[in-house]
């Protein structure tokens, strides 16, 4: 029996030139958004246009995975 994933695992980092980037580690999805918000709401959408009319199981998922986010920080360093 194989393994299904229960959730889809994306990662948002600050753009390079504005805002935020968001990008699945598990699908090749890549979106931006000028805000947290936007740019969740945008990996949202373009992860369920991804998996439109696609066999999740297929591509080892369960029905309706959960998208769990990682937010990337920026090096932060102490002042001595």
């Amino acid at each position: 029996m194989k393994y299904l994933q229960s959730s889809i695992k994306a990662v948002i980092t600050h753009g390079e030139d504005f805002g935020y980037t968001a990008s699945c580690f598990d699908l090749p999805v890549v979106t931006q958004g000028a805000t947290l918000d936007e740019v969740a709401a945008n990996l949202h959408e373009a992860i369920k246009l991804h998996l439109e009319d696609e066999n999740l199981q297929e591509l080892g998922f369960i029905e309706n995975p959960a998208i769990l986010i990682t937010y990337e920080l920026n090096n932060l360093y102490a002042k001595v």
